[in-house]
């Protein structure tokens, strides 16, 4: 409880003050499938079309992790059930977009059912399954690319 009323009141003032990180969480999300480690990239259907797992900005009064749960089944259709989620495994990236200072913070999460596709929301265009250089490559980003690095490590331990 005291965790959400934190978020709330973090939200209110960056709000008011405009100074504040805008907050975003999400999961990444990988696959075993023919004996290599696989990450899923969804396209936005927005702005300049860019490749990224499945996240969202935090609601007011919604913790880090409840938005990366309902970010996850909003854009890809993936519930808890679907997921195994190492929630001692997370990254948080800090960025500008448009000028602004941008939050988000990774769970990672491994598909139960590799065969399972995403069910993507009117906010994507399409979906890969991508190795981890072919993923980084797509994406383009050089803190995502860190990201990923970081967590395929991890995944060999688990």
């Amino acid at each position: 409880m005291h965790l959400k009323i934190t978020f709330f009141l973090l939200s209110l003032l960056s709000c008011s003050s405009g100074t504040m990180a805008k907050r975003a969480a999400g999961f990444l999300i990988f696959r075993r499938f023919n004996s290599q480690i696989e990450y899923l990239l969804m396209r936005a259907s927005y702005g300049a079309k860019h490749w990224t797992p499945p996240k969202g900005h935090v609601d007011p009064g919604e913790d880090d992790f409840t938005t990366a749960l309902r970010e996850t089944r909003e854009e890809a259709g993936y519930t808890a059930d679907d997921l195994n989620i190492h929630k001692d495994e997370q990254k948080v990236l800090n960025y500008k977009v448009k000028g602004k200072d941008k939050t988000v913070i990774y769970w990672l999460a491994e598909l139960k059912d590799a065969q399972k596709d995403p069910k993507l929301s009117e906010e994507h265009t399409e979906f890969r399954w991508l190795p981890k250089d072919e993923a980084t490559s797509l994406s383009g980003y050089p803190d995502f690319t860190e990201m990923v690095a970081y967590f395929h490590d991890r995944i060999a331990n688990l």
